[in-house]
């Protein structure tokens, strides 16, 4: 079995498609995102199917945090209230959700279903270790510096932390896990190693922007990356 672990999705679901095509997921694989899965990009319900589908896993990125507090009680209760406006729905930094507030109730049950700020690979029934016997986890953005994910501040864990000197988490980060992240947008993913051994790897390539959309697989340390259709944001 493998675990793959997708990078920033971010209403991209066609993208999304062609990348499950290629996974073509087994019965004992598993699909975990690393959270900002719907703002900003062109189909934002197309990804919660796709999602859904593919009984996918997923941590909270920057842009769920924003919506989940203010939404509140309501959303996690799952009690509709009074009709949403566009400015309920709004992720991170104002930024847009493309679905009319009358058609965002699938999005906002599975948003429900959030696995948290973190998610270690012992969470998961199925899951392996790297190949050199280690454990992992996913997280958004990063992890407090000298910090386990358990022990980070939520805050570190949606946005990118840097230390004192402003270098970001990872670039002091020893280990023992293998910490897998998005947010951070490269046209690569980005492997943080030392003495051969991967400490952390960065999947956003940016399929929001033209990019790609990447995943990664911790037991087969092997990567899958599709070409987004096109750049639906600036950035």
């Amino acid at each position: 079995m493998a675990t793959w672990v997708v990078g920033d999705i971010h209403g991209c679901a066609a993208e999304l498609e062609r990348l499950l095509a290629e996974l073509a997921l087994g019965a004992g694989d598993a699909l975990v995102a690393l959270g900002d899965l719907f703002h900003r990009g062109p189909d934002p319900l197309g990804v919660v199917h796709c999602l859904a589908e593919a009984g996918a896993r997923f941590v909270l990125g920057n842009h769920e945090h924003a919506l989940l507090a203010r939404l509140g009680p309501r959303l996690e209760a799952g009690e509709h209230g009074p009709p949403l406006r566009d400015a309920d729905l709004l992720g991170d930094s104002g930024r847009p959700l493309c679905v009319a507030p009358g058609h965002a109730g699938p999005l906002l049950a599975f948003l429900r279903e959030h696995s948290g700020y973190f998610l270690e690979s012992r969470a998961l029934p199925d899951a392996g270790p790297t190949r050199d016997g280690r454990a992992w986890c996913a997280v958004h953005a990063g992890l407090s510096p000298g910090r386990s994910a358990r022990s980070s501040r939520i805050e570190d864990l949606v946005c990118p932390a840097r230390s004192g000197g402003g270098s970001f988490w990872y670039e002091s980060y020893a280990g023992p896990e293998l910490v897998l992240f998005g947010h951070l947008v490269q046209s690569r993913p980005l492997v943080v190693a030392r003495d051969g051994q991967r400490l952390a790897i960065g999947l956003d390539t940016g399929a929001l922007y033209g990019g790609e959309l990447t995943a990664y697989s911790p037991e087969l340390e092997e990567f899958r990356s599709v070409r987004a259709a096109r750049a639906y944001a600036t950035r």
